[in-house]
């Protein structure tokens, strides 16, 4: 048996062994991806490096970094899908040497000394090659060197990785599976099929190639790297020898304390074993992003709205097995005892995790009744219009439109599960696909909305984009000058024609407060004062008076922009040279974000 925690300090044992620096993970609110809501992989928060910048740690670096994927949030509740996880990374940075890296992953995974996988129980894939880049026989006959008998060619849709936005590095992978021993399930049974034969556990990703914007065509990058991810909690699983990502570590924990608690329990039926992993998993990624540093709490967009929807999410599948929720703060504890050593900020944000999680299950108690107050309304509506269709010689079907369904969801926070329940009650059908598709226009919407941005903020590193960039310094600057020092950057997204900011101050600013800031910032400016960074340790930066949130986030050799005596803050840069590039600011509009957090939008003239 090996535990996750056994399983990180083998990782962190084998990489430091091999000459890589040890990095802390990242949050897990991304700002080098303007894809995704959330940190869906390791990568992410490294895009300024994979481009090229230098890491200050080196070219050679590993880490753990908690992540968030929702892509298969309705296949949570089987048998290995997660919204939360963490993921363990490596990187060579500027240099793209396959077959040292595969040497490497064979090495972790066969020797006995780390993981122990007989090479017999190991499948690989390498990218078979088409018009876009050669087939990547340089991967294949290094797996063979090793002595991997089953190495499988597969096309663009299985080993290829990009960005989500299709924009960015990318380059062909190669992925690691370990086999079952199933028998295969025809003659072209491979790590493509679903048969179950084979379970990946390990991915290789040589970046050497680059999309520089939507539309262009694959080039080379002048800097290839490859950066590789292991899933912790399904190679503990796999490793182990067990049937479920559930049946192990502190997901295994939190399902047999529900069990304690609930009155229906586990594997009772495939209803309740859903409820009870949806629970574990939900609150989990709620407790990440609630005890995450940038202060992300329940709303109706963007991080806010998923975190809205886990919550929701657990507290309905509670109602099923007769959960109280109360016992929502005991899991959480458990939760934060045990990610609290990795990530410090959990452990800091304890007490806000649980009032914040308590005020959202209040709420969404509230929702319920409103919710079936609604419903109720809905159904008398179709009902009305039935027999007024009826006194016409017309026939309307029992069926809720998607439209109404994505409304009790979306405004009354009313589970879409929980209509198709109630709805079954009273003979009636749901639009299932007209709700997926309001669904997904709204996610859309909300994506857009909250788009990341590919280097501290940036949408690209254009010379508009770094003077709006110089121009976010001197509005945190002045934001602490005039409301405190506690005022921190909670987000921002730069593209070259405006600047978005978001900070932490209680209330809505005044016309008379949004008209000092301007006046700051444009003073800075009119000063002329040039912009400066040296690169220094996290104990010197802190020293110095450099703002940053220092927990578990930075390296031991950290960048810092120092704007005369206006601003110093740990930053990647890139930055106007001067404050007199920048010529005038703006501000367009300041408003809410979400709750404690103000947003403000900002121009260069």
């Amino acid at each position: 048996m090996i535990t996750d925690i056994e399983l990180k300090n083998k990782w962190f044992n084998f990489f430091e062994s091999k000459g890589f620096k040890r990095i802390a993970g990242y949050s897990i609110i991304p700002e080098n991806d303007p894809t995704v809501l959330f940190t869906t992989a390791g990568m992410h928060p490294l895009v300024p490096y994979l481009l090229g910048e230098p890491h200050p740690e080196g070219n050679k670096i590993c880490d753990i970094q908690r992540c968030i994927r929702t892509t298969d949030i309705d296949e949570v509740g089987d048998a290995s899908h997660l919204t939360s996880f963490e993921m363990l990374g490596n990187w060579f940075l500027g240099e793209c040497d396959k077959e040292k890296m595969i040497e490497y992953s064979y090495e972790f995974l066969t020797s006995p000394k780390y993981l122990g996988i007989p090479k017999e129980r190991l499948a690989t894939t390498v990218f078979a090659g088409d018009e876009t880049a050669p087939k990547d026989d340089v991967a294949f006959n290094a797996w063979k060197k090793c002595g991997i008998k089953d190495v499988f060619y597969l096309d663009k849709s299985h080993n290829w990785w990009a960005l989500g936005g299709g924009v960015g590095p990318c380059g062909p992978d190669s992925e690691m599976f370990f086999d079952t021993g199933k028998e295969k399930c025809g003659k072209d049974c491979s790590p493509a099929c679903d048969c179950g034969k084979y379970i990946e556990i390990w991915n290789d990703v040589f970046m050497q190639f680059v999309v520089e914007k939507e539309g262009d065509k694959v080039k080379k990058l002048a800097k290839p790297n490859i950066d590789t991810g292991m899933g912790l909690e399904r190679t503990v699983m796999i490793l182990n020898g067990s049937k479920t990502i559930y049946d192990c570590g502190i997901l295994k924990q939190v399902i047999d304390f529900i069990n304690d608690k609930a009155k229906v329990k586990y594997q009772e039926n495939e209803s309740a074993t859903r409820s009870y992993r949806i629970i574990a998993d939900h609150l989990r990624s709620s407790m990440f992003i609630l005890g995450d540093e940038k202060g992300v709490v329940p709303s109706n967009v963007g991080q806010g709205y998923i975190l809205r929807r886990f919550i929701r999410r657990a507290v309905n599948c509670a109602r099923n097995i007769g959960l109280d929720t109360k016992y929502f703060n005991n899991i959480i504890d458990m939760y934060v005892d045990r990610h609290g050593e990795d990530y410090a900020d959990i452990k800091k944000n304890r007490e806000f995790i649980k009032i914040e999680l308590d005020k959202e299950v209040e709420k969404f108690s509230k929702a319920l009744e409103e919710g079936h107050k609604e419903f109720e309304k809905v159904i008398f509506g179709i009902e009305k219009h039935k027999e007024f269709a009826k006194s016409k010689g017309e026939v309307v079907p029992n069926i809720i439109s998607g439209k109404a369904c994505f409304r009790l969801y979306d405004t009354f926070g009313f589970p879409f599960e929980l209509t198709k329940e109630l709805a079954k009650e009273k003979g009636y059908d749901v639009d299932e696909e007209g709700y997926k598709k309001a669904f997904e226009e709204h996610q859309e919407k909300s994506r857009t909305a909250s788009a990341g941005t590919f280097k501290g903020g940036l949408a690209d590193t254009s010379q508009e984009s770094a003077r709006l960039h110089t121009a976010t310094h001197l509005l945190m600057a002045g934001l602490r000058k005039m409301f405190g020092s506690q005022v921190m950057q909670k987000g921002s997204n730069i593209t070259p024609e405006r600047l978005r900011l978001d900070f932490n101050v209680d209330h809505k600013l005044t016309q008379d407060e949004i008209k000092e800031l301007e006046d700051f910032v444009n003073d800075a400016i009119s000063k002329a004062i040039p912009v400066t960074y040296e690169e220094m340790s996290v104990d010197e930066a802190r020293k110095s008076g450099a703002v940053g949130v220092f927990e578990n986030k930075y390296g031991e050799v950290v960048k810092v922009y120092t704007i005369g005596n206006v601003s110093k803050e740990i930053c990647g840069g890139p930055h106007a040279k001067n404050t007199s590039d920048l010529h005038h600011l703006k501000i367009v509009k300041e408003e809410s974000s979400s709750a404690g957090i103000r947003r403000i939008k900002a121009v260069l003239d």
